[in-house]
């Protein structure tokens, strides 16, 4: 006697237009939903130690660590308004409806390419800093890096609404049942895509680390040839290694920056068109994702002044009056 197989809809009322639930395991789906949800969560709370870091203490104030802000925006939003919906998708439908739909990918676009838009950035500080220090202070100031970060981001919302227009005008355009949210790009804008938002900036960041680094070996070598005694020699030496090593640490951040985001641009260097149901999988959606939990995990190992700040935060010792002068540095 044939066994007949039930069929699990998204929406049971509506089963002749609904989507089916994929078969899972439900151990592994129960495993996958608290993974994913440490992940955000520890996003969230890293990213905001550093937001609540660099804007409470004064000394953190610099055009470096202003930029360094602007990422952890971006990474922290990720794990409050990115990552939990994607968590929600798990099960394999889509219960939010046709409006939060476009809102999501479009502000989840807006993110990633401020993302990239802050390494970029990030990338010219360290240049002018190892390569022109003399004039770093005059060419590097608070207010023009308050004025690239906003026009970052101005751009990453205009540059992303144009891409995404068709999707926006019509979210449910190309989904097959109800249930599905699915935003696709034609080969054309995905060749546009990837050249703004990942070859051009990944080349500019390659090209200046290169001649970061080279600088930085080369007044290495010229620092251990030479023993200076005067005082103010010594504290120029200071901060030329200070300046390197925050260039190795911004380094190291910009490298798994490239690691996380080129699995997932795999499909526009094959030629295909991005569809987020089937071309990107879970693994590369993720992977791009976990890079938002990485980097304030690099700056806790790389950057005493975040150390001390989280004990600071932690203990509640900037609730005390003028701690945001505490000297962190």
């Amino acid at each position: 006697m044939a066994v007949i197989e039930e069929v699990d809809f998204c929406f049971p009322q509506l089963h002749n237009t609904s989507c089916r639930k994929p078969v899972q395991n439900r151990a592994e789906t129960i495993f996958l939903y608290i993974l994913l949800s440490v992940i955000s969560v520890v996003t969230v709370i890293l990213n905001q130690l550093v937001i609540i870091s660099i804007s409470h203490f004064r000394q953190l104030h610099t055009p470096t660590n202003l930029l360094l802000l602007s990422l952890a925006v971006s990474d922290f939003f990720v794990g409050l308004l990115v990552m939990p919906i994607e968590i929600l998708q798990t099960g394999g439908c889509w219960i939010l409806g046709t409006v939060i739909c476009g809102v999501f990918h479009y502000y989840s676009f807006i993110l990633t390419s401020a993302s990239v838009g802050n390494m970029v950035l990030i990338s010219v500080d360290r240049y002018v800093a190892i390569c022109d220090p003399l004039c770093y202070s005059r060419k590097v100031t608070v207010r023009r890096v308050e004025l690239c970060v906003g026009l970052c981001w101005a751009c990453s919302v205009f540059y992303n609404g144009v891409i995404l227009m068709d999707f926006l005008n019509n979210p449910d355009r190309y989904n097959s049942c109800y249930g599905e949210c699915v935003v696709v790009i034609t080969l054309i804008n995905g060749a546009v895509d990837i050249l703004v938002t990942f070859i051009g900036p990944v080349t500019v960041i390659i090209i200046l680390y290169m001649r970061v680094f080279v600088v930085a070996v080369s007044q290495a070598r010229a620092m251990r040839s030479h023993v200076t005694s005067v005082t103010q020699q010594r504290s120029v030496c200071v901060t030329k290694k200070s300046e390197r090593k925050a260039a190795r640490t911004l380094g190291i951040v910009v490298v798994l920056f490239i690691m996380c985001f080129c699995p997932y641009y795999y499909p526009s260097f094959a030629g295909q068109d991005y569809s987020s149901s089937e071309e990107v999988s879970v693994v590369t959606l993720w992977l791009l994702y976990f890079n938002s939990c990485i980097n304030p995990v690099v700056y806790a190992l790389f950057y005493p002044w975040f150390r001390k700040s989280i004990k600071l935060i932690i203990t509640l010792q900037i609730l005390q009056p003028n701690s945001c002068d505490s000297s962190i540095l």
